[in-house]
């Protein structure tokens, strides 16, 4: 585990994973944080506080939020399969895949994630020339000359959401490392960037647990800033019920992972009356990295993964519909069946 990342376990058996001494809040919340801040940092309104040693920032936050501010302790957020702890999976490489044809449509898709790697499936595609060089996927950060724990996590991602959308834009941000670690403060730093031009669909195939099990006032406050947008999220791979954020927010598409035959509950996936939606998260192939034993296409299992399915459905939904609609579309219970705890079923690409 980083040396700063720390456990934290304010509710027996409720664990978090938070940046150790790091608070986030707005500047209302910053004037009472100021006599236990060591640093501070803002952008687009938020400050990142250091906090002086020996600061407990859970109840500094839970002190704040009671005088009608918000504020959060820096929750650690992972990319699914989950990094620390829990059920987890690594890719197999797999043989080449097509991906179906379509024209360029109008319909943007957000992957907040690891990064894009040119792929044969998008390294011509418009949208895939102009992205940015920082979007870039790194894949050996450590420099072990093996591939990092999640190096390709949002490759993947694109893959499915394209193998649904095959007409959709991809827009990448890099929000986790090529371990799958990112925190609140970059997932805010993001959508900030989102504000100005918001996409039709926001995929967000990683999340976490909070100290008190609430949802985080700032992340929640953001997302409901892009009502145009459908946000769709896994419901994580802790085979638990607990809430797993941001998914379990109530403006927000929380989808579960069904099994090879998309009959039953894939045995890792989270499930609770909080998720809304799932579709085949086992043995999923998509779009990889060339190196080692890979060959530019893997098969991997995870929420996560599930998430791009459903991503996918509502972008390939939204050409004639709002992105609410197109949700509502997808989602609707009387297109197809229901699982308790999981929600409405969605039909994973063949």
């Amino acid at each position: 585990m980083d040396a700063d990342i720390k456990r934290v376990e304010p509710v027996p058996g409720a664990p978090a994973l938070i940046r150790t001494g790091q608070l986030l809040t707005d500047a209302s919340g910053m004037a009472v944080a100021a006599r236990w801040t060591t640093a501070v940092s803002e952008a687009d309104g938020i400050f990142r506080i250091r906090l002086s040693p020996g600061v407990d920032v859970c109840d500094l936050v839970t002190t704040i939020r009671g005088q009608g501010h918000p504020a959060s302790p820096n929750h650690v957020l992972v990319g699914q399969p989950l990094f620390f702890g829990g059920p987890a999976s690594r890719p197999f490489p797999a043989d080449p895949a097509l991906l179906p044809e379509a024209a360029d449509g109008d319909v943007t898709v957000a992957v907040a994630d690891t990064g894009l790697t040119a792929h044969p499936w998008w390294r011509e595609s418009p949208w895939f020339l102009r992205q940015r060089r920082e979007t870039a996927e790194p894949l050996d950060a450590d420099g072990d000359g093996e591939l990092d724990a999640q190096a390709g996590h949002g490759t993947f991602v694109a893959g499915l959401v394209l193998r649904s959308a095959p007409g959709a834009r991809v827009r990448p941000l890099r929000v986790l490392d090529s371990h799958g670690i990112g925190d609140e403060a970059g997932l805010l730093r993001a959508l900030a960037r989102l504000g100005g031009d918001p996409p039709q669909v926001l995929n967000l195939s990683f999340g976490g647990h909070t100290f008190d099990d609430l949802p985080s006032p700032l992340v929640e406050a953001a997302l409901a800033g892009m009502a145009g947008t459908a946000v769709v999220a896994c419901a994580g791979n802790t085979a638990s019920d607990r809430p797993f954020w941001p998914a379990a927010l109530p403006e927000v598409i929380a989808v579960g992972a069904l099994d090879t035959a998309e009959e039953a509950r894939a045995p890792f996936s989270a499930y609770g009356p909080w998720v809304d939606a799932c579709t085949r998260g086992e043995w999923l192939t998509s779009a990889f990295l060339d190196h080692g034993a890979f060959r530019g296409y893997a098969r991997w299992s995870g929420t996560s993964f599930a998430t791009a399915v459903v991503s996918g459905a509502i972008a390939a939904a939204a050409g004639d519909r709002t992105p609410k609609e197109a949700a509502a579309h997808v989602l609707d219970p009387r297109r197809t069946r229901q699982i308790p705890d999981l929600g409405v079923v969605v039909p994973a690409p063949r």
